[in-house]
Formats: structure tokens, sequence, C-alpha cells
């Protein structure tokens, strides 16, 4: 059995208990055909960079689960025929955690120069000493 991250995206004006139990229903259908859940997220109502069947927002969930392809092509097809998903995405990853994912996961803090980690690699600065044209030909 292989790791699975499946991402989908619930219409704007379906209530937000109404979008756990959709969550819960994918849960229970992954459960029933053999799969197992190891995380769920739901990132909440977000903007759609595009229109989505005339939809500019929606709820996205994130379900983590280590099941078998075949489970993953039943999954897909249940949320082909459901009307309140709008959009879905299926991808396997070598290794799944029980960590947060990255939109869940506090954001970082910058240091005083505006760089999210102090450790990273500093620009190099232009080692010509009079960038302007205009100056150099004279």
């Amino acid at each position: 059995m292989s790791f699975y991250e499946v991402v989908f995206i619930v219409r704007p004006d379906v209530a937000t208990n109404q979008v756990e139990q959709i969550s819960t229903k994918f849960a229970d259908l992954i459960k029933d055909k053999g799969g197992k859940i190891i995380k769920t997220e739901q990132w909440g109502l977000k903007s759609l960079a595009y229109r989505v069947k005339k939809h500019r927002k929606g709820y996205y969930v994130m379900l983590g689960i280590e099941a078998s392809g075949s489970v993953v092509n039943e999954v897909e097809r249940q949320m082909r025929l459901s009307d309140d998903i709008i959009r879905f995405l299926s991808i396997r990853v070598d290794a799944m955690t029980d960590e947060p994912s990255v939109q869940m996961a506090p954001p970082r803090r910058r240091n005083d120069r505006g760089d999210r980690d102090s450790n990273a690699p500093k620009r190099p600065t232009s080692s010509r000493p009079n960038a302007n044209p205009a100056t150099a030909a004279e």
C-alpha cells in the first residue's frame, strides 16, 4: 500500500458542518475499502486563483491516507459524482507524517532585514564599481 495526499475543494455555499460530514464520508469510504487515514486537515475557505464552476472561493480539505491504487480510484470516482466537490487532486507521496502540512504550519518569523532564515545565503553584491553607463563613458 502506498501513501497519498487527497486534496479536494468544496463549494463555498456549503455549511461548515457539511464540509466536515463530506470529509468524514470519504474517510469512512477509505476505511471500508481497506485504507488507513493518517491525517485530516481542513484548510478553511480560501480564494481560488480562477473561477471553477462559477465559484471564486472554496473550502479546502486534505486527507493523508495509506491505501492501494484501487481505493484511490474509487474515492476519485465518488468525488466526480458529488455535486458539492468542485475540484480534487490525488498525489502519491513517498512518506506520510502526522505533522501539519505547510498550509497549517504557523508562519515563520522574519529577521530585521526581511529574510526568512538567517542561515540562508546572502545575495552577492555587484563587483562593478559604477553601474551607471553614462558616468562610465566619461
